[in-house]
């Protein structure tokens, strides 16, 4: 039994995962979906004992090279010499930083960390997101196929929504690497594609599950009083329904039910975001701007929206950080996470694990059951928002159900959960050893 222990742990040890992503933790390069997904799925990998490596388009004033978690992760902050010349964000000289990205990595993949790990008799998983690593994956699997060590190489590469699936070429990537998606709403559509892909879900970090702060929770109830608040925090995009929820604020504002609607849109405003918010004022919504809510503190953000309360519909202008987002989600009566085309939906799923009521759309949600922990809208209807608020305005047992089911249910999609149920399986299906 020993031996068979001492044989599990080296199995361990010597497998060491590599996320290649252009998004990443620091501000920088955090501009969606994508940087919250690497950023806690390379924490949980290096928490759970693994050696770990997230190379990202990092911040040109941050470290090239940074060891966090006890130095089992590693950031490789990659086209820092094009970034200091593109100052706003991530995807600011994306074509420079593709072609540097796929110059350069490959062959530095392959000699400083795929090579040292398989000729000492250890395994590389190479966990490759979004279209800008489709080339950069293939150039790796041509470098690896002259190389003794390629059995012990496996390619992953993942898709988290459709953005410039015209610039892949499918049928070499299918070859180098095995294709995920994160929901069954993806897969489908990437049967379109000819890809019969694998579902690995997002997760959350743990840290959604804890409780918010009592106190914090009941000061912000008093702050709105008699209010029906309702949020939504998505990008300026068609998709995401923004004018579905602006004309049902309106409408629940006609049945006077008092809705207070904090809104929190891109970091840029772009020509749509002018567009729903000329709606709203159209509809007879009064709106307020407010700065200040991004701040560290919890009492900096309730003074900060304190001032904007004689509005119906409060913009807020600053980045919102998990806490406080936590907190909103927690004291809101809803969370409109009401995309029309959603390929996995994070919002909702952070909202549920706060013990929230998730208000989310019909697509790739499929941590969710409708009517049991979220509620599901079926059609771009706002008198189906105003329907459903309503009813749990009036059947105040109803949005309690809901709350205590959405932390149930949010539970199984932690990181934890998800690397362990589906992604380990995944990977020792594809003859990577990793757990007993």
């Amino acid at each position: 039994m020993d031996r068979i222990g001492a044989r599990r742990r080296r199995n361990l040890s010597s497998t060491t995962f590599v996320i290649l992503s252009f998004e990443g933790p620091d501000p920088y390069s955090h501009a969606g979906g994508l940087g919250t997904r690497v950023t806690g799925l390379s924490e949980t990998l290096a928490t759970l004992g693994f050696e770990t490596h997230l190379c990202f388009i990092g911040d040109p004033n941050k470290p090239g090279l940074e060891f966090t978690h006890e130095g089992k992760l590693a950031l490789h902050r990659w086209c820092q010499w094009i970034s200091s010349h593109h100052p706003l964000g991530v995807y600011d000289g994306e074509e420079a930083k593709l072609y540097d990205w796929n110059r350069s990595l490959p062959s530095w993949l392959e000699a400083e960390i795929i090579a040292p790990k398989t000729a000492a008799g250890g395994s590389v998983v190479i966990m490759a997101e979004e279209w800008q690593t489709a080339n950069s994956v293939q150039a790796l699997n041509r470098i690896l196929a002259s190389t003794e060590g390629r059995d012990s190489v496996l390619l992953l590469w993942n898709a988290n929504n459709t953005f410039s699936f015209h610039r892949i070429d499918w049928d070499a990537l299918e070859k180098a690497a095995t294709i995920t998606t994160v929901s069954r709403y993806m897969r489908q559509v990437m049967r379109e594609v000819d890809i019969d892909a694998r579902v690995v879900p997002n997760g959350i970090p743990e840290s959604w599950l804890k409780p918010v702060d009592r106190k914090n929770s009941l000061d912000l109830r008093r702050l709105f009083h008699d209010r029906l608040v309702l949020i939504k925090m998505a990008r300026w995009d068609p998709d995401k329904r923004w004018e579905m929820a602006v004309d049902a604020v309106a409408e629940l504002k006609r049945l006077e039910f008092k809705p207070l609607f904090l809104a929190r849109g891109g970091q840029e405003r772009q020509a749509y975001g002018d567009q729903i918010l000329e709606r709203a004022e159209g509809r007879g919504l009064r709106l307020s701007y407010t700065p200040g809510v991004g701040a560290s503190s919890i009492d900096s953000m309730a003074e900060a929206l304190q001032s904007a309360l004689d509005a119906d519909m409060v913009v807020l202008q600053d980045y919102v950080n998990d806490e406080q987002r936590k907190l909103l989600f927690r004291v809101a009566n809803a969370v409109l996470a009401n995309s029309g085309i959603e390929p996995f939906g994070l919002v909702g799923l952070e909202t549920m694990a706060s013990g929230g009521v998730a208000f989310i759309g019909a697509t790739g949600e499929d941590y969710a059951t409708p009517g049991y922990d979220a509620i599901s809208l079926q059609t771009d209807d706002p008198h189906e928002i105003v329907r459903y608020a309503a009813h749990l305005h009036d059947f105040r047992d109803a949005p309690r159900r809901l709350r205590r089911a959405a932390r149930r249910s949010a539970e199984r999609y932690t990181w934890p959960a998800v690397i362990k149920r589906v992604l380990f399986p995944l990977v020792e299906e594809m003859g990577i050893p990793l757990r007993p």
